[in-house]
C-alpha cells in the first residue's frame, strides 16, 4: 500500500514589501496573536483587517486592532448566524461601528450553501436578507464599507444590493463567483477581494476576473485560517502566506508583484479609510 506524501509546511512566498491582508480571522488562526502579526510583518504585510463573524469574534477583532497599530477590525453578524441579530446585538454592533478601530461592516451577506447542508443551525434566507439590509444601513450611517460574504447566492445577493441604498464601498470578500458576476459587480463599482482560491489550478475563470478588474477595484486576503493558497492547499492558513496570492495576481495581470502590492496597499487605505497606521 502506497503512503500519502506529507503536505509541505506552509511558508511565505518571499518577502514582498507593502503587502496587505484585507480579510482574515486572527482569532481562529490559533497560536500566539503577536506571533501571527509578527510573522506577517516579516513576510512584508504592512496592514491587515481581522474580521468578526459574530459578536464574540467581533469583540476579539476590536481588541486585536486596539493592541496592534497595523491591525484593523471589521464587525458584523455572519449570514448563517443572522437569527442572532437581536436588539442587543444590533445595539452592540452600532457601538462597534462607531469605534475608529472598526473600518468595515462585515462579514454580512447571503449563504444558501449552509441552508441546504445544515438547515437546523443556519438562518433562513429571508432572515439573512433582513440582516443584510440592516448591515447596509449600519454601514451607511457609520460611513464605512460593507464587507460581503456570498456563498451560492449570487442572484439573490445582487438583487438585494441593487434594491438597497449604496454604502461608500462594497467589498465582495473571497470572490468566487462566475466571470459574468464579476463583470456585473465591477460595473456597479464593487471591490473584488481575492483569496487563496484564485491560485487553485482549476480556477482559470477566477484568475480571468482578477486580470480584467481595474486595479483600483481589487483587494487580496487570506480569509485565514481557511483558503490556503497553492502549493499548501489543505493546510492551515495565516496572514504571512498572502504573498502567494499577490504573486498569482501579478502574474495574471503581467505586473511586477511590488507594483501590485503598492496598488493594493493604496486600495486598502482608500476603502477602509486608513491613514498612516
Amino acid at each position: 500500500m502506497s503512503k500519502k506524501k506529507p503536505r509541505p509546511i506552509p511558508v511565505p512566498a518571499q518577502f514582498i514589501p507593502g503587502l496587505i491582508d484585507a480579510h482574515t480571522h486572527l482569532a481562529s488562526c490559533g497560536g500566539d496573536l503577536a506571533g501571527l502579526v509578527e510573522r506577517a510583518k516579516e513576510a512584508g504585510v504592512e496592514k491587515l483587517c481581522t474580521v468578526g463573524d459574530g459578536l464574540a469574534e467581533a469583540e476579539l477583532a476590536l481588541e486585536a486592532a486596539q493592541q496592534f497599530g497595523n491591525v484593523f477590525a471589521a464587525c458584523a453578524i455572519h449570514p448563517t448566524k443572522a437569527h442572532q441579530l437581536d436588539e442587543a446585538a444590533r445595539a452592540r454592533l452600532t457601538e462597534m461601528a462607531a469605534d475608529p478601530n472598526c473600518v468595515a461592516i462585515g462579514e454580512t451577506g447571503l449563504d444558501t450553501y449552509w441552508i441546504t447542508h445544515d438547515p437546523e443551525n443556519t438562518a433562513a434566507l429571508d432572515v439573512q436578507e433582513e440582516a443584510l439590509c440592516w448591515h447596509v444601513d449600519l454601514a451607511i450611517s457609520a460611513d464605512k464599507p460593507l464587507m460581503i460574504h456570498n456563498r451560492e447566492a449570487d442572484a439573490d445577493l445582487m438583487r438585494v444590493l441593487a434594491d438597497a441604498p449604496a454604502p461608500k464601498d462594497t467589498i465582495l470578500h473571497c470572490f468566487s463567483s462566475p466571470l459574468e458576476m464579476a463583470k456585473e459587480a465591477l460595473d456597479r463599482g464593487y471591490v473584488l477581494s481575492f483569496a487563496g482560491n484564485v491560485t487553485f489550478k482549476r480556477n482559470e475563470e477566477l484568475r480571468e476576473a482578477a486580470r480584467i478588474a481595474p486595479i483600483s477595484q481589487i483587494l487580496i486576503e487570506t480569509d485565514a485560517p481557511y483558503m490556503t493558497p497553492e502549493p499548501f492547499r489543505g493546510s492551515r492558513n495565516e496572514p504571512s502566506l498572502i504573498g502567494h496570492t499577490a504573486l498569482c495576481i501579478a502574474e495574471v495581470r503581467g505586473m511586477a508583484v511590488e507594483d501590485v502590492a503598492a496598488a493594493l496597499n493604496e486600495n486598502f487605505d482608500r476603502v477602509y479609510g486608513v491613514t498612516n497606521p
